[in-house]
């Protein structure tokens, strides 16, 4: 049999007990000293265990189950500390136990969904509740109560008692009253804080019981209130009607919760039949969004698997790390042998048995479909990446190249120019060859130098973009009408330097280059046509930008936008 119908069975029996209790001394019995309080009491534990038998049918929810359970029980035991009961065991439960039921019901409040307390502040509340309710208004109290002692001879006898000091007892009692009160307005304003914070997905499923769980919680609290004066919880009329308020307030809580178990059910069915309907026409976010409020989990992720590795991403291809954080869980779905999707969610909402069959029965097309974009994404990304150090790396080697010869070959031709100008003043008569070779020299040498600077100019990486476009300016008919006076990533540098060069080189060139918006934006106007960009174009697109151009009335104006978040050093700085 499953655990869920013994617990079920449990509570029934506890129900059955505790009218039996009340009967036995009537007049000290909330129940039955109330109109229709025994409809209120067998209504309200009743309306908590049909809803924990529907919780417990949902491994998501099962935690949550077993907590209502535990309220049920405690509900029922509130009228155990009846003086007519003749089992002297009955009566110390009932003594300890009669405040609980507010603490059980914001244990399972505070955990829902998924059972668990997810915060400190949650966690704080649920201890507290316990420690006030039963171990103030209960054990502390019952601690020193011997009702024999007191003019209860019928009475059973209290096992909790271990002195009987009347006065320390109803010190005790008033203590837990005041420390109940306090409690309960605290945990009424966290959750409406947290109701009022929550986001659109979770207040869809938490609303409604949140809302029901406030309604109990303030009538409680009016209850604690009105007994502050007297120092312990009493049963007059009016305490007698909170009484019936918080057993009406129970029965719609159950209620609520039933309908989010009947909603969800729901909403399986809605999705399985949206992903067969749209099939691959389904967004990948929208998936996302449609499973995660099927689940009740609003921070659900879906990670995909790209690559050979273990690497997964999103659906936009944004990295996501797997195992999760704690408090988190990762089940993978699988189509046959093939890896389809790994599902990030809250811990225990697919451990039970054939949960993710369910699940992948409908929605295993569209993961399909996300999976492919997911990896579509990652490598159009990575190829991105790819060519951009590839630029990067070129630029380097041209750089290292202009290093080379500046240093290497340029300064031993400059030093044989030396020396052959030291043998023409030591020579009486300088031969003709002599003068063919000088000449030669210095025209290697300045073949040299023109093509070191072609390479990479020495003073783009020095003093930075704007000197050496301003430079170029002086050496060519290129107008500069404004470049920004700062540093920016060197493959953007050089990139935006090769395309004002290369289209300067043998026209009247008008130049604007500016920074806005995260972007690096050069602007071109060139007497004639379209010159041959093709190889600045390439490095342009695989730096992820823009390269577009118009020839009109004998002037082509060319514009170039190239994103900051390129690779690179970028310091910031005035050359």
């Amino acid at each position: 049999m499953p655990i869920r119908l013994l617990l079920f069975g449990l509570g029934s029996a506890l129900g059955v007990v505790t009218v039996d209790i009340a009967r036995a001394e009537r007049g000290f019995s909330t129940a039955l000293t109330t109109p229709h309080g025994l409809t209120a009491l067998l209504g309200a534990g009743g309306a908590l265990l049909l809803c924990a038998l529907a919780l417990n049918r949902r491994p998501s929810d099962r935690r949550t189950g077993l907590l209502l359970f535990v309220a049920s029980y405690a509900w029922f035991l509130s009228e155990w500390d009846n003086p007519g009961t003749s089992s002297s065991v009955v009566f110390s439960l009932g003594l300890v136990l009669d405040a609980a039921c507010p603490a059980a019901v914001a244990h399972a409040v505070l955990a829902y969904p998924g059972g668990r307390l997810g915060s400190w502040p949650a966690r704080t509340l649920a201890a507290a509740g316990y420690a006030i309710a039963v171990g103030v208004q209960g054990v502390g109290a019952a601690a020193y109560f011997r009702p024999q002692s007191q003019g209860c001879s019928p009475c059973p006898r209290n096992w909790w008692a271990v002195a009987d000091v009347p006065t320390r007892a109803q010190s005790i009692a008033s203590w837990g009253v005041q420390a109940g009160t306090a409690w309960l307005l605290a945990l009424i304003a966290f959750l409406v804080c947290r109701l009022l914070t929550s986001g659109a997905a979770a207040r869809r499923s938490t609303g409604l019981p949140t809302l029901c769980a406030l309604g109990y919680f303030t009538a409680v609290a009016i209850f604690y209130l009105h007994s502050l004066d007297r120092g312990f919880l009493g049963s007059d009329g009016l305490d007698g009607r909170l009484w019936q308020t918080q057993a009406g307030a129970l029965i719609l809580l159950a209620a609520a919760l039933t309908a989010e178990v009947v909603h969800a059910r729901l909403r399986h069915r809605e999705l399985t039949r949206m992903v067969i309907n749209l099939g691959d026409t389904a967004t990948p976010s929208g998936l996302r969004d449609a499973i995660a409020e099927r689940l009740a989990d609003p921070d659900l992720q879906i990670a995909y698997p790209v690559g050979a590795g273990n690497d997964h991403v999103d659906a936009a291809a944004n990295p996501v790390a797997l195992p999760p954080p704690d408090g988190k869980a990762a089940t993978p779905l699988h189509r046959g042998d093939t890896h389809i999707a790994t599902l990030i969610h809250r811990q225990g909402l697919l451990d039970g048995p054939g949960a993710t069959d369910e699940l992948m029965s409908g929605t295993h097309i569209a993961l399909e479909h996300g999976r492919l974009h997911a990896e579509s994404l990652a490598q159009l990304a990575a190829l991105r990446a790819s060519g951009a150090r590839i630029v990067t790396v070129g630029d380097e080697e041209r750089r290292r190249l202009e290093r080379d010869l500046h240093d290497g070959a340029q300064q031993r031709l400059v030093g044989l120019a030396l020396g052959l100008r030291l043998l023409r003043l030591r020579s009486t008569k300088v031969p003709r060859r002599l003068d063919l070779a000088e000449q030669e020299l210095e025209r290697a040498i300045a073949e040299l130098r023109r093509l070191a600077r072609g390479l990479h100019p020495v003073l783009l990486k020095e003093a930075g973009l704007a000197v050496a476009v301003e430079a170029l300016g002086q050496t060519r008919d290129l107008r500069v009408e404004a470049v920004p006076r700062v540093r920016f990533p060197d493959v953007l540098e050089s990139t935006v330097y090769l395309m004002v060069a290369r289209m300067s080189a043998n026209r009247p060139t008008t130049v604007r280059i500016s920074a806005c918006d995260g972007q690096l934006i050069t602007h071109l106007t060139v007497a004639g046509g379209m010159p041959d960009l093709a190889d600045v174009a390439d490095r342009i697109t695989t730096l992820e930008g823009v390269l577009t151009s118009r020839t009109e009335h004998g002037e082509t104006w060319v514009t170039a936008q190239l994103p900051l978040r390129c690779p690179g050093p970028a310091a910031i700085s005035d050359p």
